[in-house]
């Protein structure tokens, strides 16, 4: 069977990351690999797990070349004629759509977020079969539109323990990144995404004002890059951590590969997101890597984290009830952590209900 991935482009992203992991797991079991997007640093790991990139302009959302690049997508899609076209994005979707009319092949959509509720997003429950990462996803679309539902799947996100082992971490990266920022015995705190204001770094800034008082030598990292368009935000961000007296205990690391080795050497994960998280995968890898998380108490975290056993669920811009979970942390059982990942919310897992849905669409 050959699987064809379409998504906007393989940069930075929760979407780009669950694309390069089933690309690779496809290969791994035997099947054709396709991945279709405008392109990025991404590309050479889906070539180096044994996948074939395509490069075709889906990312752009101008309705003046929607006809050129429909008619791109098309002929990529007969050259490669894939037996599935698995489609994770609005515009990539709707080209898709309108590229396979006349082919017909299945059509799976991945729902991996709450999108604004319009016609435009409704592509996304046009397809054969129609998976949810979360159920809190699936209760958002089925609430805001009428389709058949008997054609949706939750599949949640899936954690590869493989390779977010304790075990199989970089100790030279650790030792080396813990004496660049004089990490040692100190307690981390960290956070780990886009620097964009959805993540509310502010409140995480405003929470580390309570925690030096509060914790001997805690220490903060911010770590994730910004777009282009973000520099200001970023700045703001500093303006502020300096405001609070917080230069050399909070530090704005940049975007790093070795997230595996942050969650190793960090203490407590924090995900302070404004935004509902649809799934709330750093929370599914910082667990599965033995780190407890406080979180946000909305969107599918809820479903991952629970409440004083896996960590802390706060409400949005609480900074008080932020370091206040930060500090409880210190006292969690954490032996049942990554069992807890590797019971719900493995990559194996995942796969195996991804090839389901597939096998349903190929009888």
């Amino acid at each position: 069977m050959h699987i064809a991935q379409v998504l906007p482009e393989l940069n930075e992203g929760g979407v780009e990351r669950g694309t390069v992991d089933l690309n690779r797991e496809l290969v791994r079991r035997g099947y054709s690999s396709s991945v279709l997007s405008k392109g990025g640093r991404l590309e050479s790991q889906i070539l180096a797990d044994g996948g074939k990139p395509v490069s075709v302009p889906v990312a752009s959302k101008n309705p003046a070349t929607f006809p050129v690049r429909c008619l791109r997508l098309q002929r990529q899609l007969d050259e490669i004629n894939p037996d599935i076209v698995h489609v994770r994005s609005r515009m990539p979707g709707w080209l898709a759509w309108h590229a396979n009319k006349r082919a017909k092949r299945p059509m799976v959509s991945t729902v991996h977020g709450f999108n604004s509720v319009n016609s435009y997003s409704k592509i996304m429950i046009k397809g054969d079969r129609v998976i949810c990462v979360s159920e809190a996803v699936r209760d958002y679309v089925t609430k805001h539109y009428q389709f058949n539902q008997e054609r949706l799947r939750v599949i949640p996100r899936g954690v590869d323990l493989d390779y977010f082992d304790p075990e199989k971490m970089d100790t030279s990266f650790v030792s080396s990144f813990r004496n660049r920022f004089e990490l040692q015995d100190s307690f981390v705190v960290t956070s780990i995404g886009r620097l964009t204001s959805l993540k509310d770094y502010e409140t995480f800034l405003r929470a580390f004002a309570l925690l030096r008082w509060e914790i001997e030598n805690v220490r903060g990292l911010i770590v994730g890059g910004g777009h282009m368009k973000k520099r200001r935000y970023a700045h703001e961000l500093r303006a502020l951590a300096t405001s609070l007296a917080l230069d050399g205990i909070v530090h704005f690391v940049g975007s790093v590969a070795e997230i595996r080795e942050i969650y190793a050497l960090s203490d407590v994960i924090v995900s302070a997101s404004k935004k509902p998280e649809s799934f709330g995968r750093t929370c599914a890898e910082a667990l599965a890597m033995g780190r407890p998380v406080v979180a946000t108490n909305h969107g599918g975290v809820p479903e991952i984290v629970k409440h004083r056993e896996h960590g802390f669920l706060i409400e949005i811009e609480s900074p008080e009830s932020l370091a206040e979970s930060v500090h409880l942390c210190r006292y969690l059982n954490r032996d049942g952590l990554r069992a807890h990942i590797a019971e719900n919310f493995s990559l194996d897992q995942m796969i195996s209900k991804t090839l389901n849905v597939y096998g349903e669409l190929a009888q």
